[in-house]
């Protein structure tokens, strides 16, 4: 048992201290076993309702259809294309999204009277249900990736201002007084206090940009996309193909998750070294 704590924690500062990590890998372990645990069983019990007859096949599918239809859209070599684009259009919008999403909020922070002006305003588009812009963004952009792009940037742009800014405007005040009595410039107080202060909040900001962005993508394929992973659920719904629109679901949560798991490892590495 020694020989194995040793070889899972090799650096500690003394046996209590391994005793410690070693029994939080053990926990973080457990978790990660029951998450997995979880889904298999969940994936077992949807085949077996649906071999023996609990559930309607035509509309859940199951999970060997899901397999199979996977391995035909392979054969067909347009499972990786439609993965490609929305994870194009996926990375395209959360970058976008981001940029411009800090920027208004660096010039809402830097003119307080323009944010007081904005305030209502960020709170109505925020609430404002973004489909409904849709047939405006086809007017504009046409039928594909600009239209796509515009939907995903009008659902994750507001949020991830109004996160940003929350984290300016949240910083603690001491710290701006003191550089205030140094007489900083405003430049100097936001590159050196508020941004460098507010990068936790930026990396938790992104989570929601990177899920916004998701949505408006997939959204914006459902309105407009000729290609995609959702143009292919939209396509399978509208051609009755269920086994193609429960595909399309999974094929997303696998990306979305895969997405997901590298931003917050991203995000622990930002924050290890701006905390």
């Amino acid at each position: 048992m020694l020989n194995i704590k040793k070889a899972l924690v090799p650096k500690a500062a003394n046996q209590k201290h391994r005793d410690y990590i070693f029994q939080k890998k053990i926990y973080n372990f457990t978790i990660i076993f029951s998450q997995f645990f979880v889904l298999f069983a969940l994936l077992v019990l949807w085949e077996w309702a649906a071999r023996v007859g609990i559930i309607n096949t035509f509309l859940t599918s199951q999970p060997t259809k899901v397999w199979n239809t996977i391995l035909t859209l392979y054969e067909n070599s347009t499972l990786f294309y439609h993965i490609r684009i929305t994870i194009l259009e996926t990375g395209v919008s959360f970058i976008l999204g981001t940029i411009i999403g800090t920027l208004i909020a660096t010039i809402l922070w830097w003119w307080k009277f323009l944010n007081k002006v904005m305030d209502p305003y960020l709170i109505i588009l925020n609430s404002l249900p973004k489909v409904a812009l849709g047939p405006l963004f086809i007017i504009i952009f046409g039928l594909g990736f600009k239209s796509i792009i515009a939907m995903a940037l009008a659902i994750s742009v507001i949020s991830t201002t109004i996160i940003v800014l929350s984290g300016f405007t949240n910083v603690d005040n001491n710290y701006l007084k003191l550089v205030k009595t140094f007489g900083a410039s405003k430049y100097t107080t936001f590159t050196k206090i508020i941004l460098p202060a507010s990068i936790p909040t930026i990396a938790s900001a992104l989570r929601v940009s990177l899920s916004l962005s998701w949505v408006g993508v997939v959204v914006g394929e459902f309105l407009t996309g000729r290609a995609g992973l959702g143009y292919l659920a939209i396509y399978g719904g509208q051609t009755y193909q269920m086994d193609l629109v429960i595909t399309s679901v999974v094929l997303l949560a696998i990306c979305s998750a895969i997405s997901y798991q590298i931003l917050v490892f991203a995000e622990k590495k930002i924050q290890k070294r701006y905390s």
